[in-house]
């Protein structure tokens, strides 16, 4: 046979199933079990939408039959008199010391949570991170009550020489000036949240400590790193995005914190230029100290604040998402 006569084309290529048919084919393929799972995760999802719509639709409706008939600007009033004819009220104060005592919270909790998470995962022998780790989760499931009765009893009287050597010291700024009255201000509010939060913060921080790639330590390590240079370079990075997630965890409690801060503070609709002196008010403490006084339109009055509290709930969470999403690359969470 002349091997010259015989055909040197390629074959013709086998024509590659349309998408349809792939996805066909994948839907044959699944098994009944993985069907039901889909359906069941799905089905959570959108129930958990639903969930949130409902809710702000309840109050969106509730706060605008309240807003509808206040008399005083509802973003910059210094007042909430719901029982005025016609009634004035308004978040001034509210959202002043809900913002003021969170970021005490953040700035006092997080940067000791970090350490006390590094110290477990890094420093700590086995048998003394072990307990440690033990009482944190402990901590993390003691009632918001128990921690206002212990501020209430034991953190206030202790916090009166605080309170006096910052206003000897740093009494100029006008921050920490002291009238010498109770210590039931907005700081000790943000340290007995700080002291709240620091748990929760603290166990995920922890865990996510502990996931970091150990073949970046070991090279670090093996290049002449020190301990503390191999967690700046190789833990922290990984881990970034993890404390950002536990930071908006804490955040979220110590925004809707209520019996703690109810039973701590010295609430007054007024809002003071010092941290050290008594007043101020918080949105979850409003709402829990008048609710059930109110009336039908007083209770309105509190759902509207508390809408305010939803919304920047919302947008606190949805700024924490952005910033997770930018810095995703640089974490190390996809090494």
């Amino acid at each position: 046979m002349d091997i010259s006569t015989q055909s040197t084309e390629a074959p013709p290529p086998t024509p590659r199933p349309s998408g349809a048919a792939r996805k066909r084919a994948a839907r044959g393929a699944t098994r009944p079990g993985d069907r039901v799972f889909l359906a069941l995760s799905r089905g959570s999802g959108i129930l958990l939408l639903v969930i949130m719509a409902a809710i702000a639709v309840f109050l969106t409706y509730r706060a605008s039959l309240a807003l509808s008939k206040n008399e005083g600007n509802f973003l910059t009033t210094f007042e909430w008199n719901t029982g005025l004819v016609p009634p004035v009220f308004g978040i001034a104060v509210l959202a002043f010391g809900t913002v003021v005592s969170a970021i005490i919270a953040m700035a006092l909790a997080v940067p000791v949570a970090v350490g006390i998470a590094l110290f477990i995962t890094h420093y700590a022998p086995r048998k003394l991170g072990g307990p440690i780790a033990y009482v944190i989760d402990l901590l993390a499931a003691v009632p918001s009550i128990v921690y206002g009765l212990w501020g209430a009893i034991v953190l206030v009287p202790h916090m009166i020489g605080l309170f006096g050597w910052l206003d000897t010291y740093f009494g100029w700024t006008g921050i920490f000036t002291w009238q010498d009255g109770a210590p039931r201000s907005m700081l000790t509010v943000g340290i007995l949240l700080a002291i709240m939060i620091l748990p929760i913060i603290t166990n995920v921080s922890r865990e996510v400590f502990r996931q970091a790639p150990q073949m970046h330590q070991e090279a670090a390590l093996a290049l002449g790193a020190t301990r503390w240079e191999v967690i700046r370079m190789s833990v922290l990075p990984f881990g970034r995005s993890g404390v950002i997630s536990a930071s908006m965890l804490g955040l979220g409690r110590a925004l809707g914190e209520t019996m703690a801060v109810a039973t701590v503070l010295s609430p007054s609709f007024d809002i003071q230029a010092s941290l050290l002196d008594p007043g101020g008010g918080t949105f979850a403490q409003n709402i829990a100290a008048k609710f059930n006084e109110a009336n039908t339109f007083g209770q309105d009055a509190l759902i509207a604040s508390g809408l305010v509290l939803f919304v920047i709930t919302l947008l606190v969470n949805g700024a924490a998402r952005i910033i997770i999403n930018r810095r995703k690359e640089y974490s190390g969470a996809n090494a």
